[in-house]
């Protein structure tokens, strides 16, 4: 083997005096300013605002989904002219309990005739075949709910879909 290479003495001082890389330390990724960080917690606090918001309207509006739902079972029950009578029946109880969750009792129970009608009026879209329904059809007998037409008995399941949807609630 041969002896390793020797070095002169400055060669050999400058590679002593050689470091390492020094890498600089990460960025940060907090903001540098208190303006930053106060916007983002007002984003934050705006967030939490909207997502509050929604889910208070989720919740309030629970109703108005149960009352589809059972609307859809009507509508089933409507298209057999076997069961239309009872349908009616049901549909116009349905519109009275999808008040009743809203309103006051004491405003909505006693309501009939003309006066539901009207009611159903001021906080909906007026549609003639629902008011028909409600005013007059429900209290015929069974052989002339029977004998409705489908058309008929579409039209005010239609108009009920859309009070349910659309009714106002004054707060």
């Amino acid at each position: 083997m041969d002896p390793p290479p020797t070095l002169d003495p400055m060669t050999e001082m400058a590679l002593r005096s050689l470091h390492d890389i020094v890498m600089p330390p990460p960025v940060s990724l907090m903001p540098q300013t208190w303006g930053w960080a106060l916007l983002a917690a007002v984003l934050v606090g705006v967030l939490l605002a909207l997502l509050l918001r929604s889910y208070l309207r989720y919740r309030r509006n629970a109703y108005r989904r149960d009352a589809l739902k059972e609307l859809g079972r009507i509508d089933t029950r409507m298209r057999d002219p076997l069961k239309r009578d009872g349908a009616v029946r049901e549909l116009a109880e349905l519109l009275k309990r999808t008040a009743l969750a809203v309103w006051p009792r004491s405003k909505i129970a006693a309501l009939t005739g003309s006066g539901w009608v009207s009611f159903v009026d001021a906080f909906g879209s007026r549609d003639e075949a629902l008011a028909r329904l409600l005013d007059d059809l429900e209290y015929r007998g069974d052989e002339v709910l029977s004998a409705l037409p489908p058309e008929t008995a579409q039209n005010a399941i239609a108009g009920a879909r859309r009070w349910i949807e659309n009714h106002h609630v004054p707060t």
